[in-house]
Formats: C-alpha cells, structure tokens, sequence
C-alpha cells in the first residue's frame, strides 16, 4: 500500500468534503428560504396598503430579488433596511412587518399613516433606526416605548402626538439620535431625557404648547451632543454658564423662547461649535467674547434685542462662512477683519443701526454668496470686488446713505440673481452687463441719482425693474417686446420721452406698469389686449394726448388705473366702466361729454377733476351736472336742434348697423351649432338664454367669464348664466373647470347646494345656468367696501344679523357634510369661501362655483393636484406645501368662513399684516379674550357666548395639522348644538356651552395650530 492512502490526514479528507458539500447545500437552501419569505411579507405588505401605485415595481420575478428593490436593503441575503418615505402611505402598519427578523432600520418619513403610536413595532427585535416623522400619528407615546431597547434612532417630527412626552423615552440607553419636535404635546418634557449619555443629536423643537420650564441644569452633562435645538419651547430663565462643559457642541438653536439675561462667554469657548441660533429671544446685554472660538463656521444671533458694537473678535474667526447679525440694535462701525475672512459666504447685517463705511476688501478673499446690510446708516461706496469670486446670488443696500458709481464688476456677476439697491444716492451709469446678467430675476434701483438710456436688451430670466426717482432719459426702445418675462416695470419720475411704445404692450406676464412722472408724449397704443395679466396702469403727470383707448376696459384684471395730468381728449370710454377699479384717476385732461353711469359712484367722485367738458348726471360727482347750464342763445338753440335731427337720423342708422352686428356677435359667441344639456325640468328655451346675454344684465365676473341675470318667462323668473370663454377656443383649464361643474353638479341634488338647471356649450363658449340666488353671494354681506344692494330690494344699509350668520353657517356646513359624507364618492369642492356660498331670498345658503372640485375614490384618500388652486386666505397650508388634498382642505377653508362669520373681517385683509386664520389664532395666543374680537355689529350679551363658540370652532377648523382639524360631521354637530333652541336654553340653564367637550373624541385642542412658526400668509 503507498503512502498515500496509508496517511490519517487524506483519509479524514475524503470523509469531510462531501460533508461540506451537504452543509453548503443546506446554508443555501436556507438563505432561498428565507428570502422567498420576506419577499412574501413585502407581497402582503403592500397589499394591506391598498397597492399604492409607488410600489407597483414590488412583483415576483425569477430574474431578480426584492433585495434589488430601490426601498429595501439585505445584508447575507435578508432585508436589514427599508426606506419607505414619500410614498404616499395611507394605512396603518400591519403587525406582521415585524416577521422581517432582520430589520434594523425603518424610515417613514412623509407619508399619510394615521393611528396612534405603532406599538407593533416592538415585536421587531432588532430595530435600531425608526423614522415616523410627517405622517398623521396622534395621541399620546406609550410608556411603554421602552420596550424598544435596541433603539438607537428615533424621530418622530411633525405628527399630531399630544400629552407629556413620557419618561420611558429616557429608558432607552442606546439612543443616539432623537428628534420629538412639531407636535401637539400640551404637558411637560422629561429632564430625564438629558441623562441619556449617548446622545449626539436632540431636538425639541416647536412644542411651544408644553408648560413653561428652564433649561434644567443637567444638559451640560451630555458630552457628546453635537445638536441640540429646542426653539420655541416656552423656556424662560437664563443660559446655563456651563453649557461649555459641552464639549462636542456644534449646533444650538434657543431661538424663539421667552429666555433673559446675558449670553454666557462659555458659548464662545465651545472649541466645536458650528452653528448658534437665539433668535427672537429676549436676550439683552452684551456678548463677551473668547478668542479661543476657533472653530466657529456659523453665527446666527438674528431678531433679538442685541445693543452694542459687532466684536472686533469676529474678524479672527477663520473658519467664519455664515454670519448673521440682522434685525437688532447693533451700532458703530462694521469690524474690517470680517471682511477678510477667507470662508465668507454669507453676511447679513440688514435692520440695525450700524454706521461707517463698508469694508472695501468684502468679497476680496472669499466666495461671498450673500451681502445684506439693508436699513442702516451706512456711507460710501459700494466694495468693489462683491462678486470676486463668481458666487454672489443676492445683493441687498437698500435704504442707507451709500453713494458714488455702482462698481464696474456688478455687470460682469453672471451668478447674481436679486440686487436690491434703492434708496441711497448712487450715481452715473448702470454697468452695462448688469441688464444682462443671465440669472438676474429682480433689480431694484429706486431711488438714487443713477442716470443713463434704458437697455435695448435685458437678461431672460429678469421678472421685475423698479428703476423710479432717477434722471434715466431717452425713449422706451421698441425691442421691449423682447422682454417677455417682465411682470413689474417701475420707471416713474424720471426723464423718459417719447411715445409708450406698441410693442410695450406685447408683453403677456405684466402686472404693474408704472410710467407717472416722465415726459412722455403722443397718443395711447389702441391695441392692448395682450394684457391679460396687468393690474396696476399708472401713466400720470406726462404730456400724452387724444383719446383713452377703449380696450382698455377689456383688460381682465385691471384695478388701479391712473392717467391723470395728461392731455387726454374726447369721450371716456364707457367699456372702462365694466372694469372692477379699487383706484381710478382721470383728472387734469382735457376730457368732455357724461361719465359713463357705471362710474358715477362716491368712490370715484375724486377721480374726474379738472375736466371742464365733462359732466354728471349725479351732483356729488364734484363736477358739472348735465343739462344744468344756462340758456343759450337762440342762434345756439338752433344749432343745437339741427345737431339732434341729424344725431337722430345717425341713431336709426346706428340701430340698423348694431343689431345686424349684435347677430353677427351672437354666432361668433356661438359658431357651432349649440348644445343644450338639461339637468332639471325647464320651464325656458335655450333661446331665452341666448337673447339675454347682454351687457345690461351682467351681474358679476371672474376669471373663467361673466354671470348673467337673465328674465327668462313673463311670470319674471330670473336664472344666472355663468358664460365661460375668452373670446378664443376655450383653453384647457376653462373646459376643465367647465367639466368639474357639469360632472359635479349634473349628478347632485341637495338643498344647500346649488342648482344647475342646464349647460349650453359650443365650441368658443359655454354657458352654465343655475338658480337664481335673491341675495347674492355671502361677502357682499359681511364685507362692507363690497356690499351691494340685493336686486330683491334689500335696503343696502341692512345688517346680517347673528340669526342669519348662524342659518347660513349651517346650512353651508350641511352642504359640505353631503358632499363629504353621503355621495357615492366623496366631492372635495378646493374653493370654499364666502362669495362662494350664496344666499337665497330667505338667506338660505348654498355651495357654488365647482370648477376646482374633485371626486375621491374613497373618504379620507388624499389626491395629487398637477398645481395649487384656490383663493388667497383660504388655502390649507399642506396644500400649499404638498398639492395633495382631501376633505381636510374643505374643513381649513369652512374655518376661515367660520371667522370671517364672527369677526367680520375679511379672509385675507390688505390693511392686515397677516391672514384672519393666522389673526385669530395670534389674538388667542396673546391671552386676549374672544369677545374683543367678535364683530361690534352682531355681538350682544345674549349672544355673545355662542359667537365665541363659533369663533372657536373657527380656530379648530383651522388648524395647521389636517389630523387636528375636525371633520364637517363634527363640525355640524357643533353647529347643530348651536342652532338649537330648545338646547341653548337648556344649556343657559345649567352651564355656559363649550364647544370642546363636543370634539373631545377627536383629541383637539382650543387652539391646535402647533407648528404655526413656520407658516407665513404669503407662503401661499
């Protein structure tokens, strides 16, 4: 026998290898196992959330495994990680997601889950990572969120979760990261949390509804906090002088909170700190300063009450990039070592009291992004390198009393988008390459001595000039037309000359042209109609000559129009009386003839001045009244007959030539056949329509047409005839708005909703037909400035008494209630506001104008909308933010009707610096009691208590998170309870009514709009 089969060793080899063999085969049989598994758990997982359209990729497949799937990661073979956010989640999380043995990290985030806290999670043992944050959780965190031990992260931002923050929270040793902030939480914090030692990240943030409570003395103790924010959290007290003890400190934002005292030196000793914020405090005192602060990149003391000098200490901060100082009481010089800096990028000094000259050598050695040092008094020149490193994006000086040339190298920064350098006393010439600077959007040179002609060219992107109270001179070059984009063109008080040129007037995207103050001559271009978009025509104080072109009283949203102090002749136009004018100025011209019927009203009475050939039929006009002249001589007499005789022979002539044309207009209106599609019985032809579409008989108009008041049968029955057109083919949002009402209201019968009796359409046009409402629509009433007088005969001066309110409320809400709840698929109508609720001859109210509304397939599923639509004042902020919408928006938009009920302000009021929803909920939050806000006309001791209920359910209605708003179910049982006589005194018997017990199941507060901090009335 050789040696070889002889030896020990290759004997135990031959036995071990098929062994191996049969383990391997095993460990892979296995792992397929396993997998077939989990991708089995993903199969369910999507279908218990309704096979959301963004997972429609999760499907078997033999040529690849669900560990290639973008949502999920493996680590040997099995699922570790799953990213699920943004995906539009709907439902709750089943429990068996927790039959992934592996998982490790779940992210959430930005989704729609409702529900409280998932406590299935805890069935997952090894999650370390958990992200909830954005969905619609709510209620309290478990005390039992301890059981989550292996937890590591934990965030759950922006959810609708209430009570204490608990405890057990601060039973999680291994927490590294938390982030609680932006919910609803209306207790107390644990100041446990800050015993938890491996804390890197914490945020509180914007809980501002939890008591009041210090700082607790024992955060200091977290050695390795990088990030620690609690803005707006009710703190009070000072800053800790050992928050140095704070060693790996990067990031600390106390901003927003009631704190006092002086901000500790020790902050400035924080060898790692990267970013400060203590904005909108009520620190006071000085800053003393520790050079050792190395390391600082971000310096963010914004809004405070900060007094003194900026620290010649900033200037040694070498790894400076963001310092912002803005909005406090700084004085003195601005330091030269700041400007020095190499990583500079963005310096905001704007609203203080600095002084001095701006450093020369800004923007010298490092890449400035940023230069804001607006409302100052600052002197001298602008720096000459601002744009050195290529990178400077906004440039704001405006209002200081800086002076000399705008630097040369401004025209070669092609990366500035906003320079805003009004109000200061520069002069000579607009660096040429600045009107073409390829990303400029908005240029602002009011207000200086800046002289020049205007460019024949501007930059593409350029939206907005504002260039008034300078010497520009020369004529308005023809190649204007090429500047399309243009929406806000300011050039009054300076030296222009010439004609307003024809191809001004090409330009689609104007909204305000202001030419007043100039030398300008000539006659008015005729053909304007390509205006569609201007609203502000102010062409006061020039020289310009002959007639007032009537097209201008088609241009659709015209309302301020000035062309006073000119030499403007002949008759005024009587189109310009369709136009919906809040300003209108004709003064000082040389025009004769009547004031057309629609203008002579109070609110112009100022607006026909110095016109001696003019004349009013009405004397509080403030100008002549017609045919109230003396007698002329006889001579005149005669003349004057024999003018008559042959007028009248021109009117038979006239009569002939307008209704031959009126037909003609007819068939243009309707150049196809038309169709009529009745939803009701009839008692009119679609002839009687047709005759009635005249002017005389408009009542109203908006974006997508006018309404017509139309006598449709002897007996006087009157109908409203909605004519949806643009004189062209109809675009694609008019027949979509068209469709939604026909759709809509075609298939719906309610009695607070209103009735479409019919659609006419053709090609060019369609008309809807509705019911005829006696008393317009529900702002005319409550809003003064519009108030009209009802074609029933309501006296004008009659005041919508809190009964009327209150019937209108609820059957508006009754009409919201059916479409939410009883059609066959639920109607969120996107445009609830109060001139779209209209009022019958008995001031019953119903729901109109559906152009912008949507079916759901089912209740509570939230759409995506290609755009935001809606009105000013009204919009949820989600959808704003999100386009996605569902009957939370509707609820959003009955609240602020809800407010404008009691308080008789208007939704967005332009005398107010804030919407009334944000209104309301500021007067709450100042402590100020709710009868100070009602309306002085309505409010008496007896019905005092159920107006600030109802002003409250407002508040509720209102709320920024859709998960605290009430449903209009809810909302109606409020109203209900209102409303009802026989409970009011019952409830006047025993106790004052509330309306929160009524939304206790729904978990709300008094005033539940928690993160109303980052929500401004313009975001919209």
């Amino acid at each position: 026998m050789s040696r070889l089969t002889s030896s020990p060793f290759h004997i135990h080899l031959f036995l071990y290898i098929p062994c191996l063999v049969f383990l391997c085969s095993l460990s892979h049989v296995a792992e397929s196992q396993i997998q077939d598994q989990e991708q089995q758990v993903l199969l369910k997982l999507r279908q218990s959330w309704q096979d959301p359209s963004s997972l429609d990729h999760w499907v078997t497949s033999n040529s690849s495994s669900h560990c290639t799937w973008p949502e999920v990661t493996c680590q040997e073979g099995s699922i570790t990680e799953l990213k699920l956010a943004n995906l539009n989640i709907n439902y709750s999380i089943p429990p068996f997601i927790c039959d992934l043995k592996n998982l490790t990290k779940l992210d959430l985030f930005n989704n729609n889950i409702p529900g409280e806290f998932p406590t299935v999670l805890y069935n997952c043992p090894k999650l370390v990572y958990l992200d909830l944050s954005q969905n619609y959780f709510e209620g309290p965190i478990p005390s039992t969120v301890d059981r989550m031990a292996e937890l590591q992260v934990l965030i759950l931002t922006a959810n609708s979760f209430s009570f204490d923050i608990p405890v057990s929270i601060a039973r999680l040793p291994k927490l590294r990261i938390l982030h609680i902030n932006q919910s609803e939480y209306n207790g107390t914090y644990p100041e446990e949390i800050f015993g938890l030692s491996n804390l890197e990240e914490l945020s509180l943030a914007y809980n501002y509804k939890l008591a009041p409570s210090q700082l607790p003395q024992n955060f200091t103790a977290l050695k390795k906090l990088r990030f620690f924010s609690m803005p707006q959290m009710n703190l009070f007290g000072r800053i800790p002088e050992k928050v140095s003890d704070m060693e790996a400190l990067e990031h600390l934002d106390l901003g927003k909170n009631p704190l006092t005292g002086e901000i500790p030196s020790s902050i400035f000793s924080l060898r790692n700190l990267s970013r400060l914020y203590v904005c909108e405090t009520n620190v006071f005192g000085s800053i003393p300063l520790a050079v050792s602060a190395m390391n600082l990149s971000v310096i963010d003391l914004s809004a405070n009450n900060l007094t003194g000098n900026i620290p010649e200490v900033f200037g040694k901060l070498k790894n400076l990039y963001n310092l912002n100082l803005e909005s406090n009481q700084l004085s003195g010089g601005i330091p030269v070592g700041i400007s020095r800096l190499p990583a500079l990028s963005d310096v905001r000094l704007s609203n203080n009291n600095l002084s001095g000259m701006i450093p020369p050598d800004f923007g010298k050695f490092s890449p400035l992004r940023r230069f804001e040092v607006a409302y100052n008094n600052l002197t001298g020149a602008l720096p000459e390198q601002l744009c050195h490193g290529g990178t400077l994006f906004g440039l704001a000086t405006k209002h200081n009393n800086l002076n000399g040339k705008l630097p040369e190298s401004l025209g070669n920064c092609s990366s500035l988008s906003v320079a805003m350098l009004n109000s200061n006393g520069f002069t000579g010439n607009v660096p040429g390459g600045l009107w073409m600077s390829r990303n400029l959007t908005a240029l602002v040179l009011s207000g200086n001595g800046l002289t020049g002609e205007l460019p024949k060219e501007l930059s593409p992107n350029l939206t907005r000039i504002e260039m008034s109270n300078n010497k520009f001179f020369g004529k308005i070059p023809s190649t204007v037309s090429s500047w399309r984009n243009l929406k806000v063109f300011d050039a009054s008080n300076n030296l222009l000359s010439g004609t307003v040129p024809t191809e001004l007037t090409e330009l689609p995207s104007l909204m305000t042209l202001l030419l007043g103050q100039n030398e300008l001559s000539g006659i008015l271009p005729t053909d304007i109609i390509s205006w569609k978009s201007l609203t502000t025509l102010d062409l006061s104080h020039n020289k310009i000559s002959g007639p007032i072109p009537s097209k201008i009283g088609l241009l659709p949203v015209l309302t301020q129009l000035d062309l006073s102090d000119n030499r403007l002749s002949g008759l005024i136009p009587p189109e310009i009386g369709q136009l919906n004018l809040i300003r209108l100025n004709l003064s000082s011209n040389l025009l004769s003839g009547p004031i057309p019927a629609k203008l002579e009203n109070a609110a112009y009475d100022a607006s026909f001045l110095h016109n001696p050939g003019l004349c009013a039929s009405n004397s509080f006009m403030r100008i002549n009244v017609c045919n109230a002249q003396s007698q002329r001589s006889s001579k005149t007499n005669l003349t004057l007959i024999m003018i008559l005789a042959i007028a009248a022979a021109m009117c038979v002539l006239l009569v002939v030539v307008f209704t031959i044309r009126a037909s003609r207009k007819n068939r243009d209106w309707f150049d196809s056949t038309p169709k009529l599609t009745s939803f009701q019985s009839l008692n009119f032809t679609e002839s009687n329509i047709l005759s009635g579409l005249k002017e005389q008989n408009v009542i109203g108009s908006g974006g997508s047409g006018k309404v017509y008041r139309i006598i449709v049968n002897p007996s006087g029955d009157a109908v409203a005839v909605k004519r949806i057109s643009n004189n062209q083919k109809l675009n694609e949002k008019l027949e979509k708005q068209f469709a939604a009402e026909v759709e809509i209201l075609g298939n719906i019968k309610h009695r607070h909703i209103v009735k479409l009796l019919c659609c006419i359409s053709c090609e060019n046009s369609k008309l809807l037909v509705y019911e005829y409402m006696e008393n317009s629509s529900l702002d005319r009433w409550l809003h003064k400035k519009k108030r009209l007088s009802p074609i029933s005969g309501v006296a004008n001066n009659m005041i919508l008494d809190w009964p009327k309110r209150l019937q209108i409320a609820l059957g508006a809400a009754k009409g919201l209630f059916y479409m939410h709840n009883d059609c066959s698929s639920p109607i969120i109508h996107r445009d609830v506001k109060s001139s779209n609720i209209l009022l019958d001859s008995e001031f019953n109210a119903q729901i109109a104008d559906f152009g912008l509304a949507r079916m759901l397939a089912e209740p509570g599923e939230a759409v995506s909308m290609t755009a935001v639509a809606g009105s000013f004042g009204y919009l949820a902020p989600e959808y704003a933010h999100t386009t996605r919408v569902n009957e939370k928006i509707d609820v959003y938009s009955f609240g602020v009707v809800l407010l404008e009920l009691t308080t008789g302000k208007e939704a967005n009021d332009e005398d107010e610096d804030m919407c009334l929803a944000d209104w309301a909920w500021r007067h709450i939050q100042d402590g100020n009691p709710i009868s100070d806000a009602l309306d002085e006309e309505i409010k008496d001791d007896s019905n005092v208590d159920e107006i600030s209920n109802v002003f409250k359910l407002g508040i509720f209605c209102t709320a920024t998170l859709p998960s605290t708003r009430p449903t209009m179910k809810e909302v109606l049982q409020v109203l209900l309870k209102c409303s009802d006589p026989l409970y009011n005194v019952e409830k006047k018997s025993r106790h004052k009514f509330d309306v929160v017990p009524l939304l206790e199941n729904s978990k709300h507060e008094e005033t539940p709009r928690s993160d109303f901090h980052v929500l401004e009335c313009n975001t919209y």
